[in-house]
């Protein structure tokens, strides 16, 4: 029988290497995500306190929080070719990262930030205060200095490019299950730039007070998505009363007051997916 050749045209690197695994598509199954148990440059890893050195001898378990099927079992492919891990289960929605969170007990948490119902940030900031313990590591096309600031600050332990090697991603794990941060060369180089830059200029750490709550940016990404007040309220377990006044509250410290500006605004964010980012 003919052999059957294949070209991969994919600008995700770590997808594209995931793929190229031997018996890798073989394995790529056309099933929802699991709701059950079952590159160049130099890349900095900022050294822990020596706490976590003791985890790596076990096996370490991943959860894989990612919008796109494809994605994600490709992800799933690449990791479970390593000894050392084990993908216990998929989240296609951040909610869904959230509730399989507290409920696996994973170790390490690959989170996309550009995920329906509740995005990666708001997501990684539920399960630091549910699962303080989970690493989260993020994976994304998004590579402003706005959202690595605002992961890092909501606990994420690293953040990788989609373009970053497959071969970073599995250190990336490793690193941040000893308690290490980890971050892409590119990002890396942009955060040592802005901190030498801050602490030559005596720069204080910048005050926001007109960033939104984890409640109101939920409600803007519902409202962004397209869903009335009755379905934001029944979906956050809130009175429509309430969503009313997150909503207004939100719209007032952006001081955007229509809906399709809510939904550009989502869009440059990161808290759903920019049209050029549609495409895998």
């Amino acid at each position: 029988m003919k052999q059957i050749k294949t070209l991969l045209a994919e600008d995700q690197t770590v997808v594209r290497q995931a793929l190229r695994i031997p018996g890798g598509s073989s394995t790529m199954h056309n099933q929802p995500a699991q709701t059950d148990e079952g590159s160049a440059g130099q890349t900095a890893v900022l050294p822990s306190d020596g706490a976590s050195q003791k985890r790596i001898m076990k096996q370490i378990k991943i959860l894989l929080a990612e919008d796109h099927t494809v994605v994600r079992q490709a992800l799933r492919i690449l990791l479970e070719a390593e000894p050392d891990f084990t993908v216990v289960g998929e989240a296609e929605t951040g909610r869904q990262a959230v509730q399989l969170a507290a409920k696996l007990l994973p170790d390490v948490i690959v989170m996309d930030i550009a995920m329906p119902l509740l995005n990666g940030l708001e997501a990684t900031r539920q399960i630091k205060k549910e699962v303080p313990t989970t690493k989260v590591l993020i994976l994304s096309s998004y590579s402003d200095d706005e959202y690595v600031d605002e992961l890092t600050e909501a606990g994420a332990s690293g953040y990788l490019l989609k373009q970053t090697a497959a071969s970073d991603l599995i250190t990336a794990i490793l690193e941040t299950c000893k308690g290490n941060a980890f971050f892409s060369p590119a990002i890396s180089r942009r955060l040592l730039e802005h901190y030498r830059e801050a602490f030559l200029r005596g720069v204080p750490g910048q005050k926001r007070a007109d960033r939104l709550t984890s409640r109101e940016t939920e409600v803007l990404q519902l409202i962004a998505e397209g869903k009335p007040n009755k379905q934001i309220a029944v979906q956050l377990g809130v009175s429509i009363k309430t969503v009313q006044k997150h909503r207004q509250q939100m719209m007032d410290k952006l001081n955007i007051h229509e809906i399709a500006g809510l939904t550009r605004y989502a869009m440059t964010k990161g808290i759903i997916e920019r049209k050029d980012h549609l495409e895998l």
